[in-house]
């Protein structure tokens, strides 16, 4: 038998870049737990197919996200698209009995018509775009409960990997580059990434800057 020490259990959890538990509970019970959790808390839950998973964001998913974010912003603002910032903002439909938290979401294409408002799926497209981190297991399918709340494009982050799904007909397609930045190679966010770990993250930004504005010269 081995024995694990407290000290032992914490220095992992520390390592991990996620906490995650999931367990099965019916769409009332989810969104009561969500109400006795509050809006002000670190989780973020996720609902879909009976299974509700609650995850705790540690440094190296908070890094990764917050990261990919100010890629997304930098392209946006250096390409002059108008954006609105959903982050981790609830995404509930409960017609469908989804919802999802996702690290970043945003309106691009449809920002004009959610501008000003509090965004609401019933009558609201979903965002444009959705950023997910997921370096650790996860026991929800979100390619399929993106692809159900009709998000156009989805991105998947694993720690290491980038894969960019383009919703079409009815379903997710991954691509090799996205539809809202066609002409940014995902190896630029790979490239972006190492930057901000090598030469810190004002200099990658500004590097960033730079191609952009050079690739539009």
């Amino acid at each position: 038998m081995v024995y694990t020490s407290p000290t032992d259990i914490s220095q992992l959890q520390r390592s991990l870049p996620e906490n995650r538990v999931s367990f099965p509970v019916d769409w009332d019970g989810y969104l009561t737990i969500r109400t006795i959790l509050g809006e002000n808390r670190s989780v973020h839950l996720t609902y879909y197919n009976g299974i509700l998973e609650i995850m705790t964001p540690l440094e190296a998913h908070e890094n990764s996200s917050g990261l990919i974010g100010q890629f997304i912003e930098i392209l946006t603002e250096e390409l002059n698209l108008n954006i609105k910032s959903m982050e981790s903002t609830t995404l509930d439909r409960p017609g469908l009995k989804a919802g999802a938290e996702p690290d970043q979401g945003y309106y691009i294409a449809n920002e004009p018509l959610v501008r000003g408002k509090t965004v609401d799926l019933n009558v609201d497209p979903p965002p444009d775009l959705v950023v997910e981190v997921d370096i650790t297991h996860t026991d929800i399918n979100k390619n399929l409960l993106y692809a159900q709340l009709r998000v156009p494009e989805f991105w998947r982050y694993n720690g290491k990997i980038l894969k960019i799904y383009n919703f079409q007909n009815g379903e997710y397609q991954e691509v090799q580059s996205s539809p809202t930045f066609p002409g940014v190679p995902k190896e630029k966010l790979y490239e972006f990434l190492h930057n901000c770990a090598q030469q810190g993250e004002t200099q990658a930004k500004r590097d960033l800057r730079v191609w952009i504005r050079q690739k539009q010269s």
